[in-house]
């Protein structure tokens, strides 16, 4: 055997072998790859309730949930949340859960927007145990007006739920018009919410 045959045979043997090689190192480039942009999401300071939905600007998700049951609205059982509980008026969904307790941190300012005659407030109460939301709304003050039960989380995943507690303001023609990812603050308020209410009432949404 000549040395260029044996070169040959060689360089045919090295070539799955390169092959296998790059497909090893293939998962870890593409890791690699995600790792960067999760960096640099991190690293630019944005907030994660800062970034917009994909579903802002387009119709809300349907609306189909039993009540929960045992709850109160000014002594008669409180409504479902349906299509219907939201129809024609500009409203505020609020997902949260007794389990979660940012959820209880932002009741009260939950509850002094039930107040603001601008719009309505309705929750999701998500994978939750009837007896504890309970409790949990007898506890700290039941600000909505309708309420759906979500216990295996479809809902959630209709409208997008990164983690509660989440709020979404949908406009009286049941477009969504912001969403909140975690709990209410001042700044949050003041910066996002209340700047979408006004839109949505001067018609600018």
């Amino acid at each position: 055997m000549t040395d260029e045959t044996r070169t040959t045979n060689s360089e045919v043997a090295e070539r799955p072998s390169k092959a296998r090689y790059v497909l090893a190192l293939l998962p870890l480039a593409i890791f690699g790859a995600l790792a960067a942009v999760f960096w640099s999401q991190l690293d630019s300071g944005r907030d994660i309730s800062e970034i917009p939905s994909a579903l802002i600007g387009t119709k809300a998700p349907s609306l189909d949930m039993p009540p929960l049951e045992g709850a109160n609205l000014s002594g008669a059982p409180m409504p479902a949340l349906t299509d219907a509980a939201i129809k024609g008026k500009l409203t505020l969904v609020n997902i949260w859960a007794s389990w979660c307790i940012p959820c209880r941190e932002e009741n009260p300012i939950i509850l002094d927007l039930a107040k603001d005659p601008r719009l309505q407030v309705v929750g999701i109460n998500y994978k939750d145990k009837t007896g504890n939301a309970l409790s949990f709304l007898g506890e700290l003050g039941n600000p909505f007006s309708a309420i759906g039960v979500d216990p295996r989380g479809k809902a959630a995943i209709d409208w997008g739920v990164y983690g509660i507690p989440e709020s979404y303001l949908v406009g009286a023609d049941g477009t969504i018009l912001y969403k909140r990812v975690g709990p209410f603050d001042d700044r949050s308020l003041k910066e996002g919410l209340f700047p979408a209410i006004e839109a949505a009432l001067a018609g600018k949404s």
